[in-house]
């Protein structure tokens, strides 16, 4: 079988982060694992996966860590606000080779896999 290059970003305690492990775990996939509550992303991660998904896509602005800091009312850079607060990011992000999708998303990890 190919080797995937798969990367799951997320949290232990989001759902579709689990979900996400639980479809490659299932299917025998390698992944590797990075909570983001350890580690957020670098600039260079940050810069490949803008490519693929535009910053608005990538910040959760319904998650708790958004209203915690209240940047519903503020204006800022998105970029800087992800590299400085990882737990911002819509989860999980995964990753394979060049391509990248946001949340939960089977359906086109399954091509991945065919």
């Amino acid at each position: 079988m190919n080797q995937l290059n798969i990367q799951i970003i997320g949290t232990k305690s989001c759902n579709d982060t689990r979900k996400a492990e639980r479809f490659f775990k299932e299917r025998g996939i390698k992944y590797h694992f990075r909570d983001l509550n350890e580690k957020g992303l670098t600039k260079g991660e940050l810069e490949n996966i803008k490519v693929k998904i535009p910053l608005e896509e990538l910040i959760d602005r319904e998650g708790k860590q958004f209203k915690k800091r209240n940047l519903q009312f503020m204006v800022f850079n998105i970029e800087e606000e992800l590299l400085n607060d990882s737990l911002l990011l819509k989860t999980p992000i995964v990753r394979c080779g060049k391509e990248v999708t946001v949340g939960y998303k089977p359906e086109i990890w399954k091509n991945w896999l065919s």
